[in-house]
């Protein structure tokens, strides 16, 4: 046990030295296994996961999703997405940020990725809400809660890279965050109209579109919709696995980008390198996050944790609610996937031993993430939308997504009291 927890210990110090935490995880794991089972035994086993992870057939899922949502962004089936739910929702107070969270959510069903969401959405939503004098701290705080709709809403990267690492049914994942993510895309909603309530001025309403408007507006979805019941359709039917659906998904945003003529030599090369980079970032993360979990499991630490928890005497449910406090509160500090490969070693045995279903946890760790990204001062989509929108200052921003995150904490404790909005469709699968 000590020496785990001077491996948690030496991470923390590499990384307040600015060693990325992928590379910390990786040097730490080696050197434990190293310094505990000998070095040839280290060898051996960096040299396994890194073969088994680069050529495991499950994690090829990774970089079809990951190239889908770049085909789906350059076609600009955004774009569709945002003016199709601002011509039946628009003309309210606060439509717009209504608009964009919906547009988010449907957005999600064929992106998987929360930072692509909330940088797409950046482009499409935010001019109209500036023309239109929307406040700043309004508009990015829905653009950046409505972002991390794309990863519970299937497909979801950071679901695969779970039921990867616990060897959890991805399909029934995915199914499990169908649910929780349109009571959230509902919730948010809920929490913009009480801020347009007590602050008229942050929302005009927009301008009200006619009904032939809208039927045109709504025509122009098609292609999502053919993506989702393509995709998602054929994985809940049990027509083919999750890297098959990815596949397919891959193969018909590109078809689309080619159809509506987006899609240049030059644009092929950058979503081509753009998913090239994110798919060898994520695979550090695994490999690093692998090989320091193997030194954890050569450890004691998991065993006694486990004995020490079951003594304190708390029910199992407030066990997985104080593991939500911790996660909750490391996710203002860490970057939310690293604090998630960093952590799963020691709390999914725990969670598992108490009789918890391993897909309800998965949506419990998606929905932290979503707490994590937009937490400041270290949320993702609140630097991304910084980056992407130097005119609004960090202070705005941080400013309009607390409402926000206070609604997904929420959202977080009705998913810990219901666990069927997160079973009863996996329930159903075949």
């Amino acid at each position: 046990m000590t020496a785990a927890l001077l491996g948690f210990g030496a991470i923390f110090l590499l990384a307040l030295l600015r060693v990325p935490l992928a590379f910390a995880m990786g040097l730490v794991g080696f050197a434990g296994i190293g310094l505990t089972r000998g070095w040839q035994p280290a060898l051996a086993s960096t040299a396994q996961v890194v073969y088994e992870t680069g050529f495991a057939y499950t994690l090829s899922v990774i970089p079809l999703f990951i190239l889908m949502g770049n085909f789906v962004a350059r076609a600009g089936l955004a774009h569709e997405l945002f003016a199709a739910a601002y011509a039946f929702i628009g003309h309210l107070r606060g439509g717009l940020a209504h608009a964009t969270v919906a547009a988010c959510a449907g957005f999600g069903a064929i992106c998987g990725s929360s930072i692509a969401t909330a940088a797409t959405m950046s482009k499409v939503a935010y001019p109209s809400m500036r023309k239109l004098g929307y406040s700043d701290s309004l508009s990015t705080g829905v653009m950046a809660a409505g972002g991390t709709l794309g990863i519970m809403i299937p497909p979801s990267t950071i679901m695969v890279i779970y039921g990867i690492v616990t060897e959890t049914s991805i399909g029934k994942l995915f199914a499990a965050g169908v649910i929780p993510g349109l009571l959230t895309a509902a919730l948010l909603m809920g929490a913009i109209v009480v801020i347009t309530s007590r602050d008229p001025e942050h929302a005009p309403a927009g301008e009200r579109m006619s009904w032939p408007q809208r039927w045109r507006a709504l025509r122009g979805i098609w292609g999502v919709l053919v993506l989702v019941l393509v995709v998602l359709g054929g994985i809940y039917g049990g027509f083919f696995t999750a890297t098959e659906g990815a596949g397919f998904g891959a193969a018909g945003a590109f078809l689309f980008a080619l159809l509506r003529r987006r899609l240049t030599w030059g644009d092929l090369f950058e979503v081509l390198a753009e998913s090239a980079r994110t798919t060898a970032m994520l695979f550090t993360l695994l490999i690093a996050a692998t090989l320091f979990a193997n030194f954890v499991n050569f450890t004691t630490l998991p065993g006694d944790l486990k004995d020490w928890i079951t003594h304190l005497g708390l029910s199992p449910t407030m066990i997985v609610v104080a593991m939500m406090a911790i996660y909750v509160v490391l996710g203002t500090v860490m970057e939310e996937l690293t604090m998630v490969l960093l952590t799963i070693p020691l709390f999914f045995p725990i969670v598992t031993s108490l009789g918890f279903d391993p897909v309800w946890f998965g949506v419990l760790i998606v929905m932290i993430v979503q707490i994590g990204l937009i937490s400041p001062p270290v949320g993702m989509n609140l630097f991304v939308l910084n980056a992407l929108l130097p005119g609004v200052g960090l202070r705005h921003i941080f400013r309009g997504c607390w409402p926000f995150v206070a609604v997904m904490v929420l959202m977080l404790g009705v998913l810990i009291a219901f666990p069927q909005l997160s079973l009863w469709l996996p329930s159903l699968m075949k």
